[in-house]
């Protein structure tokens, strides 16, 4: 079962949700305005986050934006407004699933199932230290269990050994193009700013800028051959890998 925080400005709204997902199991967490689901967010840490667009102090999509600077957190975005350039813009805020009010309490349930499903898939990219059964003691320290790779078509990432081979071939990269690979490929479809590029992978107290990450992205698509169309620029933001 996962934490979830409901950023909803409509309390009634924000109840039923609340009730709906708590029968399933959840842990949920309330917030209802911007500000106050920003401070949820560092003090709860939520696996998933349900965020209204229409918010008082702060609106939905600055709250989006700014937890993409540091979290990784599943968002799916709750509106009113139908429009197809406003979906687009939810999306390519940040947000990970877009849901038009009025809305139907099964589908919102649903879209938290597949989200939830999608982090479980994800975790398993990342290398789990083996336990064992043996109850004797011994003087080996258990080894991490390799993770598997990340393959998409021709591309294959073998992230502790950190290696890429295309068509079967090694590509050489620099530490941090491998590093961006790694963390585009392993979440297809979702927008990262290169904001949060810059802070995951030089740091916080790097004195960079945005060209930094252009620049690697530019070499990277080069050395990926046509595969490197599969990194796409969202105009405004930064870049995600699509499959």
């Amino acid at each position: 079962m996962a934490r979830i925080l409901v950023v909803e400005d409509e309390i009634d709204i924000c109840n039923l949700l609340r009730n709906e997902l708590e029968a399933e199991g959840h842990t949920v967490f309330q917030a209802f305005d911007g500000n106050i689901g920003l401070s949820q967010v560092e003090q709860h840490h939520p696996d998933l986050i349900i965020l209204d667009w229409m918010l008082p102090g702060l609106d939905g999509l600055s709250v989006c934006r700014r937890v993409r600077q540091n979290h990784l957190t599943p968002i799916i975005m709750l509106t009113a407004r139908n429009e197809e350039v406003d979906r687009i813009l939810g999306l390519e805020v940040g947000a990970d699933d877009y849901i038009s009010k009025p809305f139907s309490i099964r589908e919102v349930q649903a879209r938290v199932r597949a989200l939830l499903r999608r982090i479980e898939l994800d975790s398993r990219l990342t290398p789990v230290a083996a336990t064992g059964g043996n109850t004797f003691a011994s003087n080996t320290p258990a080894t991490p269990a390799a993770p598997p790779p990340i393959v998409h078509g021709q591309l294959r990432i073998y992230t502790a050994e950190r290696i890429v081979q295309l068509n079967n071939a090694k590509i050489d990269l620099t530490p941090k193009e491998f590093d961006l690979i790694v963390l585009l490929s392993s979440h297809p479809g979702r927008a990262f700013s290169r904001e949060f590029l810059l802070q995951q992978l030089w740091g916080y107290d790097y004195d960079g800028f945005d060209r930094t990450v252009d620049t690697h992205i530019t070499r990277l698509r080069k050395k990926l051959g046509p595969l490197g169309e599969k990194i796409v620029t969202v105009w405004g933001v930064g870049y995600r890998f699509v499959i």
